[in-house]
């Protein structure tokens, strides 16, 4: 399989796949009918990642130039599967989106409860409390509740974006136009 992507001025952005025959573009291993096939993994992987290179305003366009033309116009059956293939991606990344959201509330709940539970003991039990290792308890507390943040903190500044970047360009490969060309020169 050989890949390529081009771009022209004022023309939706052109992501272009070079294979053999229609076979290239599908999972081998899944035995679904061709609509709901899985794409291969590394056309899926270039398809995706040229679709993020781009504004999510940008509109692309797949095209797909078959050296082997089957009996046939195969075009409009691998654009219905291309749709259902990142129709599904998108569903899934918005399951994945709503889980990790579930995570970060869960965490963020279990940390503050957390850093509650410290300053509280740092408060009301180590403030009667003198000694040489009173001071040492007191910031291993505090570093200790704030460590509890961590991860809601993770989730909610840096985690959540990418995922819901990903899925915006699911939706965008799942209405974008597919187009089915034989190569030249075949």
């Amino acid at each position: 399989m050989r890949t390529e992507q081009t771009t022209r001025p004022g023309k939706p952005r052109l992501i272009e796949l070079e294979l053999q025959d229609v076979d290239q573009l599908f999972n081998s291993m899944d035995p679904s009918p061709f609509v709901g096939k899985d794409l291969d993994g590394d056309a899926e992987e270039f398809i995706v990642n040229w679709a993020q290179e781009y504004s999510p305003s940008e509109p692309v366009t797949l095209r797909i130039h078959l050296e082997h033309w089957p009996n046939g116009d195969p075009g409009p059956k691998i654009a219905e599967a291309v749709h259902h293939f990142f129709a599904y991606r998108a569903k899934l990344n918005r399951l994945e989106f709503h889980r990790l959201m579930q995570q970060g509330r869960t965490s963020l709940v279990i940390g503050l409860a957390f850093l509650a539970a410290c300053l509280l003991v740092i408060r009301f039990l180590l403030s009667r409390v003198a000694g040489p290792w009173t001071g040492f308890l007191r910031e291993s507390l505090m570093i200790a509740g704030w460590v509890a943040m961590w991860r809601p903190m993770q989730i909610f500044l840096h985690d959540w974006w990418p995922v819901r970047r990903r899925g915006r360009a699911y939706v965008k490969l799942s209405l974008m136009p597919v187009e089915v060309i034989k190569k030249s020169g075949s």
